[in-house]
């Protein structure tokens, strides 16, 4: 229609790798899980060298459980770093050589919540501190649970053996977050966007195996 204005195309945001020119790598700590890395790289061919310290952590994965009435299951776990117990959702350390992402997922899923799943899909892609720590973390809502038999179930020992099972609405566990209740990031970030993907029925999830790009395995 003459005198209408045109729609302006909506700008994709997106993240994307920005290689930089790496002069020097020492790893300055070993540690038990991770270790501590210190790179001195540029940021352009003439800029000066720059130094920084991080952790170099072999990425994660987290796993929103909901059941068929569309509660989600959260875990208290005692967290010694920040003195609390947090109330989080499955999650555990992609540390074995050569371990499909989904597999790492079901393993965690069985070891700390005593469930497996027949649906999966990813919720979201974060990097958990991207200025301090080299740390991906993918996050699937896992739905159509079933109960691990007593007998196959893993022993949890340490801080694990004190984990508590809550089931709670996605819509109270939203207003948890935004009432500043919960705090730990994967559970944050899993509630939210699964309260975002509910208002398609979750259709516009990607497949449990989607790319990973971001994965440190994968760069």
């Amino acid at each position: 229609m003459p005198g209408t204005p045109e729609a302006t195309p909506v700008q994709q945001v997106s993240d994307a790798p920005s290689p930089r020119r790496l002069l020097f790598t020492e790893k300055v700590y070993q540690g038990r899980i991770w270790d501590v890395v210190s790179d001195t790289f540029q940021l352009s061919e003439s800029g000066d060298a720059l130094t920084r310290d991080y952790i170099d952590h072999p990425g994660a994965v987290a796993i929103l459980p909901m059941n068929a009435e569309g509660q989600v299951l959260l875990l208290k776990q005692y967290r010694h770093p920040v003195g609390m117990d947090l109330w989080e959702v499955p999650a555990g350390l992609l540390d074995v050589e050569g371990e499909d992402f989904v597999a790492g997922a079901a393993r965690e899923l069985a070891e700390e919540a005593d469930l497996s799943a027949g649906t999966w899909n990813v919720l979201a892609d974060v990097f958990n501190s991207p200025g301090s720590s080299s740390e991906a973390i993918r996050i699937y809502l896992a739905r159509d649970l079933t109960e691990v038999p007593h007998h196959e179930r893993h022993e949890r020992t340490d801080e694990e053996a004190e984990i508590e099972f809550h089931w709670i609405s996605l819509d109270d566990a939203v207003q948890s977050v935004l009432a500043g209740r919960l705090h730990n990031p994967s559970a944050v970030v899993g509630i939210l966007a699964a309260a975002a993907a509910r208002k398609d029925d979750y259709h516009g999830l990607r497949p449990a195996d989607a790319p990973w790009p971001a994965h440190p395995s994968q760069r």
